[in-house]
């Protein structure tokens, strides 16, 4: 089991290096890596499980405990990205399959890379946790409904299709995630440890697959959908900082926040574009799992040396 942990921690911990492997390793050999797409769905409930395996008590009070400061992360995650969203795949020219999975990234909860890359930036965590939480428990409402919203004039959007594929993908699992936890208390702690481990292998398996299934109209399109999704990601982490910085919020939460708002579920936009749309429009949800793995240890280093030099400042000012 120790070997288990070690080997959960050091994938966990290098999570960029194999998705990055992966999608080169797709690209060149699509042939060896298109079987993988039929489990794209179930790969994604797997993933979702392990969260609901995850999630605690104390998670959940910090809903309760500062509401305000979950209510303007969940509330930017679902206004301000897929907004940004609609706007660059407006401006910008695209086909309308990779318009609606732009849209589909911003209108996805934020995903669980987003926690680790806040405790990473010595934000706060819990906050970030609560703000996943809550964005993924109104996913099934909300994604249907913006989709509709943004979406529907590129390609026909069934909200009440996509609701129940997010229920069965992301709600169900969860909740029997909870229930599992619930009936097994600290016995599923061990369990708990590998969890990380097969997060990533289901996340790079449905890299792979979409990589893989579209590397024509990846070498056709790629860069255009590359600009497009770094731009989203990164205005999307400057303006949750701005957002929490306009609400007040202390250095640890703006981090937080910026981070919450800048990352998405792409493994949800994934599959629900790979069951509603087409298979190209699961490019942008490949390519930002890509990419957020390249950007969220970037920015949360940037974070962490920001936070170091507050406190090297503050105990310099204290000693003065």
């Amino acid at each position: 089991m120790k070997t288990l942990d070690k080997i959960s921690s050091f994938v966990g911990s290098t999570f960029a290096v194999w998705v990055l492997s992966a999608a080169i390793l797709a690209f060149i050999f699509p042939e060896g890596f298109t079987w993988i797409a039929p489990y794209i769905v179930p790969l994604l409930g797997i993933i979702m499980f392990g969260m609901g395996l995850t999630l605690t008590k104390s998670d959940f009070k910090a809903v309760f405990q500062r509401p305000l400061d979950v209510a303007v992360g969940v509330g930017a995650q679902f206004l301000l990205m897929p907004l940004l969203a609609f706007l660059l795949v407006t401006i910008l020219p695209v086909s309308p399959e990779v318009a609606v999975g732009v849209i589909l990234v911003g209108c996805c909860p934020g995903g669980t890379a987003s926690n680790v890359m806040t405790y990473l930036s010595k934000g706060d965590t819990a906050l970030s946790v609560a703000i996943t939480s809550v964005s993924t428990l109104l996913a099934p409402i909300l994604t249907p409904a913006l989709m509709l919203l943004f979406a529907s004039q590129w390609l026909p959007v069934s909200a009440s299709d996509m609701f129940l594929s997010i229920v069965n993908v992301v709600l169900l699992p969860i909740i029997l995630g909870l229930i599992v936890r619930g009936i097994l208390g600290t016995k599923v702690e061990a369990g708990i440890k590998s969890v990380p481990l097969i997060s990533v292998i289901a996340i790079v398996a449905i890299v792979a697959a979409v990589i893989s299934a579209n590397q024509q109209q990846i070498v056709e399109t790629g860069l255009i959908i590359f600009a497009i999704v770094v731009l989203h990601n990164l205005l999307g982490y400057v303006m949750g900082y701005g957002l929490g910085k306009m609400f007040g919020m202390d250095a640890s939460k703006k981090r937080a926040v910026s981070i919450e708002v800048g990352m998405q579920n792409s493994g949800l936009g994934a599959s629900l574009a790979a069951v509603h749309f087409s298979p190209l429009a699961a490019v942008p949800s490949a390519i930002f799992s890509v990419w957020h793995n390249i950007s969220g240890p970037l920015i949360a280093t940037i974070y962490r040396k920001q936070k170091n030099k507050e406190s090297s400042s503050s105990s310099i000012h204290k000693a003065s």
